[in-house]
């Protein structure tokens, strides 16, 4: 049997379809029409359009009829009066690579009506090749046994999880396999190897090729340009993690742009947004770039999420040079105290310290040195201040070397002004940044990982206007299938996957803040997950029906899933 994309059978969709034609809200058999009948719900399809009253039939895994379905049966009955009934969200940007195989719940996503998280970003589970274990293990419980991204999928799926998956290959992760922390360009046969990879990874199912950057693009761009040119050939998308959003945000859309250009291939941009003070106000003339784009025929697309701080470890503002060679070398570097002038004094450092706030707005989301643990979610001058230290930039070395160069950050550097403006721009969906958490999750994290979904439905739609009800559905669910090349989700219709979300437009929105991260939100009774009902009445069922759907390239062929 012939194979479409995400392994449905053509026969499959052909029967779902067949069988919505054939229903009928009597049933003259006598036996359950449905699995699932969601009735007397505000459907928001998905595409933006106004609401209309529905209900809506599930059979397996797809929904198979749409529309007034009195008087038939199910199995199962949602009276989602006063509700509004949407497809699940599609979270395009997420780390959830390693929590969803340590927690397959998923709760923070789930919970909030995330069906589908998009992973593989910098450093990621696939290709490992050759690479020790400890380099990518960053959760405690998880054993890397991997090297593929089709044994990463087995493995996801054999332990289950609550929501679907998704994965890039990470340039990154390819550069690591092939050349280890060297910085310096590729020999040809390395880059060959480059592109094998991620011909490879493309063929085990992901959906395109992601790259990020430190700030003002890629150190080696012919690298990158020969990758993404092998995910074109695959029929993929490049997207791409902006390193600067700030001082060098121009280089670094004009590289994207280029890419889109000379690749041939769609381009999907990461958290699109202006950071340090000096530079707000501006995020205009990058709308403006990218509208040009797209109006002389390139796909260009980006995603945001609702907050105006960001969150990534302290090493990543740190200057290049001191960090050279891998985290082993970067500890070495800042435990020799000969180094810290000179990092206070670099260019780069200055720069990048501006754009994560300077000592007010960097904050110690995660201690991974238990000495440090009374520090986390105070921000950095509250922390000098309580060791007594007059010079933050001291604190800051002082932690980082006892560190081993390991914690995690929050960073306040960005205007509600700008977020706003860019939330408004059609081509722009949500994402998190996040992962798929519980309420043990270490240290302070940042709130959008439990609630960026419904602070855009309860702050910036229901609160503050910025957006319609309608808009900022599609912009959750069919923006974001458009982007991926998702057939058959991202829209409540006839024949499409039953990934569905029940919520209550009055009363969904966020419990948590940054002070207080570790909540899940309000106003999201039922959430289904490929026909079942993960969340019922806000109770998480311990269903795990999420799959790995695998890109344009993958063939279902085993023979492609191992590593060559």
């Amino acid at each position: 049997m012939r194979r479409i994309r995400n392994g449905c059978t053509l026969a499959a969709i052909v029967a779902c379809l067949a069988l919505s034609a054939g229903c009928s809200a009597e049933s003259s058999t006598g036996v359950d029409d449905y699995d699932l009948l969601i009735v007397n719900g505000r459907v928001l399809d998905g595409t933006g359009n106004p609401w209309f009253r529905a209900d809506v039939g599930v059979q397996g895994d797809r929904i198979v009829a749409v529309g007034d379905l009195r008087g038939a049966r199910a199995k199962r009955v949602i009276d989602a009066t006063g509700h509004v009934v949407a497809p699940g969200f599609i979270d395009l940007h997420t780390h959830s690579d390693l929590s969803v195989l340590e927690d397959g719940n998923a709760e923070s996503k789930v919970r909030q009506g995330v069906t589908l998280d998009v992973i593989g970003e910098g450093s990621t589970v696939a290709p490992r090749d050759g690479l020790p274990v400890e380099e990518s293990e960053r959760h405690a419980g998880v054993v890397v046994d991997w090297t593929t991204l089709a044994e990463y999928f087995e493995r996801l799926e054999s332990g289950g999880t609550s929501i679907n998956i998704v994965s890039w290959v990470s340039a990154q992760q390819v550069q690591l396999v092939v050349k280890g922390y060297e910085t310096r360009p590729a020999t040809r046969q390395e880059l060959e190897r480059m592109r094998e990879l991620v011909a490879r990874e493309m063929d085990n199912g992901a959906f395109g090729l992601i790259a990020r950057f430190e700030s003002g693009g890629p150190q080696f761009p012919d690298e990158i340009m020969a990758m993404a040119k092998v995910a074109a050939e695959k029929g993929g998308i490049y997207a791409t993690h902006l390193g600067s959003e700030g001082f060098e945000q121009d280089k670094e859309l004009d590289w994207a742009i280029r890419v889109a250009e000379e690749a041939g291939l769609p381009v999907h941009i990461f958290h699109f947004k202006i950071r340090a003070q000096e530079n707000w106000g501006t995020i205009g003339k990058y709308i403006e770039a990218v509208e040009a784009a797209r109006a002389r025929g390139l796909e260009i697309t980006a995603n945001q999420y609702p907050y105006t701080a960001m969150s990534h470890p302290w090493a990543n503002f740190f200057p290049l040079w001191i960090r050279e060679g891998g985290p082993e070398a970067f500890a070495e570097r800042l435990r020799d105290r000969s180094n810290w002038e000179k990092v206070r004094n670099d260019e780069s450092f200055i720069r990048w310290a501006k754009e994560h706030g300077w000592w007010e707005g960097i904050v110690m989301s995660r201690a991974f040195h238990p000495e440090q643990q009374q520090y986390q979610g105070m921000r950095l001058s509250e922390i000098a201040a309580a060791r007594e230290e007059s010079d933050p930039f001291i604190t800051l070395m002082e932690l980082m070397a006892q560190a081993d160069g390991r914690v995690g950050g929050i960073y306040h550097a960005m205007s509600e002004e700008d977020t706003r403006e860019m939330m408004r721009q059609p081509w722009v969906s949500h994402a998190s940044d996040g992962s798929a958490l519980n309420l043990d999750a270490p240290g302070v994290p940042h709130p959008r990982n439990f609630a960026t979904n419904v602070r855009v439905l309860g702050h910036y739609v229901r609160e503050e206007g910025v957006l319609t009800l309608e808009d900022a559905i599609r912009k959750m669910t069919s923006l974001p299938a458009q982007i991926l090349r998702l057939r058959d989700r991202g829209q409540v219709r006839e024949g499409f996957v039953a990934d569905l979300v029940v919520f209550d437009p009055e009363t969904v929105g966020a419990t948590n803040s940054f002070e207080s991260p570790k909540s899940y939100p309000t106003g999201v009774p039922y959430v289904v997950v490929n026909g079942v009902v993960v969340i019922d009445g806000y109770e998480h069922t311990g269903a795990r029906p999420g799959r790995a759907l695998r890109g344009p390239a993958w063939t279902g062929d085993a023979a492609t899933a191992r590593a060559n």
